[in-house]
């Protein structure tokens, strides 16, 4: 007897609306797989901007809200099996944690944009809102859905390298080696605003990638560190660039640089995770290839879509190899995970842990705990224990 396939999801989205960079790619990704559908929206802090955007995207009136606070209430009053699915937050960091919590604690699932939030003691809430909700929470670290990031991360896990002895980190940008903001881009304002990104710029914007990255592959949890974090552009209120050491649990070696200021670089994201018998090495600008260096053989190169890589790395491919996959599949991997989370428990089965394969909201709060630590490290100069189940004194 045939099947009816499933429905496809329902999401709304906050914040992303015209003219807005990450909105469009979240809303590509997610177009990748069929998987869900936006029906509903409040796009932009702006009401007017909201829904002239909602419209624009095809929403019908009764869903296009001007606040995220309208959004909330109108799904409220639907019945339980007319409401989303899925809200997915892409505003500044600034505004995250209200929405989230709102929406989490209504047992509302939700998709966020990193940094989680602003403080430690904010993801902490964050936190105990979705163990009390049982939602689904998942956060857009977008390169843990790279296939060769996953491959990665299974060669260390299983120790093929053997004991991790040292991890290197970079994120070099250069598009903010200039007082851009003063210009009236929007987004190295509100990038460059404590008032809107934090108490941290580049640190938090694309170090909380880097942070994530070495925990997601390795498996390892960063036991101190030191930072220096520095304002190369003058006047400009937040660092713009960031370099740390990290000692790991056991005894590996760590060095983190995210940076905006490399003049000339684009999305220069990269790790080499080295061990007692060989090298790993990625970058994100030749996402398709794994380098595997080998301390007693030859050098290998892993390329994505080929039949002998694991079988997370496999499930993350679309296309043939030689054909090239990037950015927005590696969201879409992302998407694909936290939608299969939130067919399982709607359906009350267990998931299978290859298919639910995402960031999850205590991801979110140890990139922000991190933050914290870095930034005390380098105002006081010092060594800084880190507690990834604490915020930063």
């Amino acid at each position: 007897m045939n099947q009816d396939p499933p429905r496809r999801l329902r999401y709304a989205m906050v914040g992303g609306g015209t003219g807005a960079f990450i909105g469009a790619v979240h809303r590509h990704a997610i177009a990748l797989d069929g998987l869900a559908e936006l029906t509903a929206g409040a796009l932009s802090a702006t009401p007017e901007k909201a829904i002239a955007s909602g419209r624009a995207l095809g929403l019908a009136e009764a869903h296009n809200h001007g606040s995220w606070q309208a959004l909330l209430e109108a799904e409220l009053a639907r019945a339980p099996d007319e409401r989303v699915d899925a809200v997915v937050i892409v505003t500044p960091t600034d505004s995250h944690f209200p929405i989230a919590l709102a929406f989490a604690a209504a047992g509302f699932n939700v998709v966020c944009d990193k940094p989680l939030v602003h403080t430690g003691a904010q993801a902490e809430q964050l936190v105990a809102a979705v163990a009390a909700s049982g939602a689904v929470f998942g956060v857009t670290y977008n390169y843990t859905g790279y296939p060769m990031v996953r491959q990665a991360r299974e060669m260390v896990r299983s120790g093929v390298l053997g004991a991790v002895r040292k991890v290197v980190v970079e994120y070099n940008q250069g598009w903010l080696a200039t007082a851009l903001e003063g210009t009236g881009n929007k987004q190295a304002g509100w990038r460059t605003d404590p008032a809107r990104s934090g108490i941290a710029g580049a640190l938090g914007d694309i170090g909380s990638h880097a942070e994530n990255l070495v925990s997601t592959v390795t498996g390892l949890a960063i036991a101190e560190l030191v930072a220096d974090l520095g304002r190369m552009v003058p006047g400009r209120a937040l660092d713009d660039d960031a370099s740390m050491l990290l000692r790991f649990a056991g005894g590996a070696h760590g060095v983190l640089i995210a940076s905006q200021v490399n003049a000339g670089k684009e999305n220069d994201l990269r790790l080499r995770v080295s061990g007692e018998r060989g090298t790993l090495e990625w970058r994100q600008e030749e996402p398709n290839r794994l380098v595997h260096y080998r301390h007693d053989g030859p050098t290998e190169i892993l390329t994505r879509g080929s039949p002998w890589l694991c079988e997370a790395a496999r499930r993350a491919v679309r296309l043939p190899s030689g054909h090239p996959e990037g950015f927005i599949e590696a969201f879409a991997n992302v998407y694909r995970g936290v939608f299969a989370d939130i067919r399982a428990r709607s359906a009350g089965v267990v998931v299978d842990p290859l298919e639910a394969d995402y960031p999850r909201v205590g991801d979110g709060a140890r990139g922000v705990r991190f933050i914290e630590c870095a930034v005390a490290s380098s105002a006081s100069r010092s060594w800084q224990r880190f507690e990834p189940d604490q915020p930063a004194g």
